[in-house]
């Protein structure tokens, strides 16, 4: 095994771990701003915002999926390494990693139940950058309306619909990241 696979992890665990948790979960609570992450340093083609998440969220007992564009030989050996991470199937994951045209249809992924929909997976998708324009998110974490680049506005629509079940994005570009939990409403404007 190379030996850079075993670095890379946070240089001081609990306080970049507990740094990049407030990260996501602010992402998360307020769909659509884009916030700043670092910490990890995961092998190409991951980003620094989806290898920080990883560490962040994931542990041998998170079943994640990775998309063709992720699955190399170095990513799974850095997650494996850094999280121990189970890797499963798309249907079976929590966390799903890659890009946006692998996401798709987003029926392959768990949706929840109706007496469990937080059993439902989560995708991590990893963009080249995105910006605050573009589609209209309004509902819970946003005052008025929050603006942000999606790669589309159709089955994130449908996605909303399905609420309580339904799926959760985060999106990771570089060192950032943003989130759009199942709640958003999206729309043109």
């Amino acid at each position: 095994m190379n030996t850079h696979l075993l670095q890379g992890g946070f240089n001081a665990p609990p306080q970049d771990g507990a740094r990049a948790f407030r990260s996501i979960m602010n992402a998360m609570a307020r769909p659509g701003r884009i916030f700043d992450v670092s910490g990890a340093l995961p092998p190409t083609p991951m980003s620094v915002a989806c290898g920080t998440v990883i560490l962040t969220l994931c542990d041998p007992e998170t079943p994640i999926h990775l998309a063709p564009s992720r699955d190399i030989e170095e990513i799974r050996h850095w997650i494996t390494f850094h999280c121990g991470a189970p890797f499963v199937r798309a249907s079976e994951a929590q966390f799903v990693i890659g890009n946006w045209e692998e996401m798709l249809p987003l029926k392959q992924f768990k949706q929840g139940e109706a007496q469990y929909p937080d059993r439902s997976a989560t995708l991590i998708i990893e963009e080249p950058e995105f910006r605050n324009s573009g589609a209209a998110l309004r509902g819970p974490g946003i005052k008025d309306v929050q603006y942000f680049s999606l790669p589309t506005i159709a089955a994130f629509q449908q996605n909303a619909a399905l609420y309580p079940l339904g799926i959760d994005f985060i999106f990771c570009a570089d060192s950032q990241i943003a989130g759009l939990a199942r709640t958003t409403r999206v729309s043109e404007e």
